[in-house]
């Protein structure tokens, strides 16, 4: 539910694709064809693209330093199901990891891990800690500290948590 801007590079695939449950409401994105148009999804795909989201999400409140919602996949054991290749850009020699096949949502999803990784930005991709959102955000603070999405929100809510617990 984050204002925040969108992470670098290919981690706003991963970012969209965590995003698109709404744990409050309840809501899925992927229930729709709307909602799977943008990840090239089927319905009978959509319960794959599932599980990798609920294991990236644990994956991205570890980031963050909180435990994860439920048991999942562990979301090395999917990646390894994608296969990546190194591709040399013939201008400037530069050299990526990219998916054999760029249909397949996982294939993407594990190019935008490796881009990530090499970049340096892959652990700065976070999970909300407030239970009720969990939205995946990008950390631009400073030292990398950042633990909601929105501090005007779950932030403040959860400062005010705190504060009345303390029966201030």
């Amino acid at each position: 539910m984050s204002e925040r801007a969108a992470p670098p590079g290919k981690l706003a695939l991963v970012q969209a694709l965590v995003n698109t449950l709404d744990v409050e409401s309840g809501a899925d994105a992927l229930d729709t064809a709307d909602g799977r148009a943008p990840f090239g999804l089927t319905e009978d795909t959509a319960a794959c693209a599932r599980e990798l989201r609920e294991s990236l999400r644990v994956t991205l409140l570890a980031h963050a330093g909180h435990p994860p919602h439920r048991a999942v996949a562990p979301l090395g054991e999917l990646l390894a199901r994608a296969p990546l290749v190194v591709t040399v850009d013939p201008a400037d020699g530069s050299a990526a990891l990219a998916p054999v096949d760029d249909g397949p949502l996982l294939f993407r999803i594990a190019a935008a891990v490796a881009e990530a990784v090499a970049a340096g930005t892959w652990n700065r991709l976070k999970a909300c800690e407030a239970d009720d959102c969990l939205w995946a955000y990008y950390d631009r603070s400073p030292a990398g500290r950042g633990r909601w999405c929105s501090m005007q929100v779950c932030g403040a809510r959860a400062k005010m948590r705190r504060y009345r617990a303390k029966g201030a």
